[in-house]
């Protein structure tokens, strides 16, 4: 598929999704974020996608934000509906997707870009990484899911003053706080991504997905996740990937799994 403002590559298993707007920082506007979306569940679909990694064209910006010019005349309502419809279409959607999503962060995640960040399944970075939700500032909220993934990462205390003082962080802050597990420098950065997706790639992709859905069950209000585990735990004994990860095992050989 053919995008305008996103570049999706496959290679060895990992689907390299690039946001590709850099005269704007690549800012998140409504067409983007569909194009995104639509790459995403691109990559989902594909069973030869193992990993799916997410980063920013050119050197200065992963996601400089969104582009307050189309939404600066929203009335109450219309704030609404851009908040609800996207969290569906998108970063909720990133989250629940059964494919691991990789960040790479490379130089500015602010407002949307670092909701984004936060979306995936976890985040790795670039020296140069600057990274804050400075909505407030301008007289609105994170609307992304802001002020509840990043108090899930950091902790209550520091999202408040993040969130309160509009501020930004540096890579190696934001390593300390955990919001992102790895900062190299900006030539290693997808080098490290690839690695990390070699890694993962070894293992049960079934497996995986369900692990995705029982530590994302722990997060979700009316949701006992003791009991989604227990339940994705059952699933496991049900498919192939267990038949061969346990032969395997016992005949003391690497398991090659068939991904069913």
């Amino acid at each position: 598929m053919n995008y305008e403002n996103v570049l999706s590559e496959f290679q060895n298993g990992i689907t390299t999704i690039t946001i590709n707007r850099p005269k704007k920082l690549n800012a998140l506007n409504s067409d983007t974020i569909q194009e995104l979306h639509d790459a995403f569940e691109e990559a989902d679909n594909n069973e030869d996608t193992k990993v799916i990694i997410i980063t920013g064209s050119g050197e200065k910006a992963f996601v400089a934000g969104a582009d307050i010019s189309e939404f600066a005349h929203f009335s109450v309502n219309e704030g609404g509906q851009l908040a609800a419809q996207g969290q569906a279409l998108l970063f909720d959607f990133v989250e629940n997707l059964s494919t691991p999503v990789i960040a790479a962060v490379n130089g500015f995640a602010l407002g949307g870009g670092l909701e984004l960040a936060m979306s995936c399944h976890f985040r790795v970075a670039s020296s140069n990484a600057r990274m804050g939700l400075p909505e407030t500032s301008l007289g609105v909220i994170p609307g992304y899911g802001g002020t509840q993934r990043l108090p899930q990462l950091v902790g209550k205390g520091r999202a408040m003053e993040m969130i309160m003082t509009a501020g930004m962080i540096d890579a190696k802050q934001a390593l300390s706080y955990g919001l992102v597990n790895h900062v190299v420098e900006q030539d290693e950065l997808l080098g490290l991504c690839d690695k990390i997706a070699s890694k993962i790639m070894k293992n049960s992709s079934v497996a995986i997905g369900k692990a995705i859905k029982a530590i994302n069950a722990n997060y979700k209000d009316g949701k006992d996740g003791y009991k989604v585990e227990i339940k994705q735990f059952g699933k496991c004994f049900g498919t192939e990937d267990f038949v061969e990860g346990t032969t395997a095992f016992l005949e003391k050989r690497k398991a090659d799994f068939p991904g069913k």
